[in-house]
């Protein structure tokens, strides 16, 4: 009996004459100490795009899913089948939004490295994947943020001083401390609860977009995550379910080629975009420039119109960059090239705005710079207001026994018998230091 096993066919030897297996691990182009050079991105010009009826089938604009909407070009204009053609008033308007976005993240960093709070995470370079979606979106949407839209609540004109009482965990403070500081929640703006777990949000947003078209309402649902997070399961789970059911649903994927200190190829950025994941599911994709915020109000407002007329989902990909780092506790410079950022090829989005605007007569250099002083202005004074409520340094701004409230429509009987418990033993160690320190100050004074 022949042994086969020195042919590599079976046997515990196969294989021997084939080259041993090896592992690809992806590594980013650019290191510490390397200057940085985006060469290698194919960046389509502005307005080639086709811009297909909302209510193609995915199959018919899958290329849309590897190339990149544009509407901006290098010169401030607007081009191509994709251009919004928005008004002056919303335009300047969504500039504003902006420039207030980034003036609230400078002021909350701030107050971060002052020790006023524990944390903070900026949106810089990546306002208009917020601002541009608020804008195209209905009020009455619901949004299923990931940690780097604040700009969605600063669009619909919610308070600041809100915000700034949850990121200080102050007297103030709505959510009275529970949440990690910039995990807002504000229910009367369509912004549904921030989870620090990972793209949790993604099938929440599903299935509410799920129940608002088994009651026949006329909601969507619009949901971001960054593109590390594609990994996990819930986004996959999320884009069966939506596939499924056709749920009316946006999913944007903020790729912002860094998930905390692992290069977007870590997720799978070698292989193929971020929107293809699309295709395997059947749901239409696209794939668009991020910094480009008429590229993000034109993409989103035709996912919100496709999935109001019922056909279907949309992944929409924002191919931007996270300027500065992933949040208060993390140093960029540890990872990647300290001058990446200004080789970012799709330039900074305030900018590209306001150029356009400059370059459609109804703006300028002076009326910009009066208004970020303006803006600065008023996050100064509304910083100073939610300080007077207190700092998270300070302690505790709410009573102990409110963490069991709330929570429960109805309290259940051990988790009263736990309040009561608590606060007996609270106010015991209070007498006992009290009757500690009586008799220390009655020696005091016999001396």
């Amino acid at each position: 009996m022949s042994d086969r096993s020195d042919t590599g066919e079976i046997g515990q030897g196969g294989g021997r004459n084939l080259p041993p297996l090896r592992l690809h691990v992806p590594e980013p182009r650019f290191r510490p100490g390397d200057t940085a050079d985006f060469a290698h991105f194919d960046i389509p010009a502005a307005g080639t795009a086709p811009r297909p009826d909302e209510t193609a089938a995915p199959g018919e604009i899958r290329d849309l899913a590897y190339g990149l909407v544009r509407v901006l070009d290098e010169e401030g204009q607007a081009v191509g089948a994709w251009n919004p053609r928005l008004p002056d008033e919303t335009l300047l308007q969504m500039l504003r939004a902006m420039a207030l976005t980034r003036a609230f993240d400078e002021r909350m960093f701030r107050a971060q490295r002052q020790g006023k709070t524990s944390f903070y995470m900026k949106s810089t370079g990546e306002e208009a994947v917020a601002i541009g979606a608020a804008f195209a979106l209905q009020r009455d949407d619901m949004c299923f943020p990931s940690y780097r839209q604040q700009g969605i609540l600063i669009a619909r004109d919610w308070p600041l001083i809100d915000m700034m009482n949850q990121i200080y965990s102050n007297r103030g403070d709505r959510l009275k401390g529970r949440q990690l500081p910039i995990m807002y929640s504000a229910r009367d703006a369509g912004f549904f609860s921030i989870s620090g777990n990972l793209t949790t949000q993604y099938p929440q947003a599903v299935g509410w977009a799920m129940a608002s078209a088994a009651r026949g309402d006329t909601r969507i649902a619009a949901t971001w995550c960054g593109e590390g997070s594609t990994a996990e399961g819930d986004f996959h789970s999320a884009c069966t379910f939506a596939s499924v059911y056709r749920a009316p649903v946006v999913m944007n994927i903020v790729n912002n080629q860094w998930a905390i200190s692992s290069f977007s190829g870590f997720a799978g950025a070698e292989a193929t975009t971020f929107a293809a994941r699309a295709i395997g599911y059947g749901i239409a994709g696209l794939r668009i420039d991020g910094n480009d915020i008429l590229a993000v109000h034109a993409a989103t407002r035709w996912a919100a119109d496709r999935a109001r007329s019922n056909a279907g989902p949309t992944l929409i990909e924002h191919f931007t960059y996270r300027a500065e780092g992933h949040s208060t506790s993390d140093d960029p410079g540890q990872y990647r090239s300290a001058d990446e950022g200004s080789h970012w090829p799709l330039g900074d989005p305030i900018a590209r705005l306001k150029q356009h605007c400059i370059v459609r007569g109804i703006w300028d250099d002076e009326r910009h710079a009066a208004m970020d002083a303006e803006l600065a202005t008023l996050v100064r004074d509304t910083a100073r207001a939610a300080e007077k409520n207190g700092i998270l340094g300070h302690g505790l701004h709410h009573p102990m026994e409110s963490m069991f409230e709330q929570v429960f429509e109805e309290m259940p009987w051990h988790l009263k018998e736990q309040q009561q418990q608590m606060l007996d033993e609270w106010n015991a160690a209070r007498l006992t230091r009290f009757s500690t320190a009586v008799p220390h100050e009655g020696r005091a004074s016999d001396d």
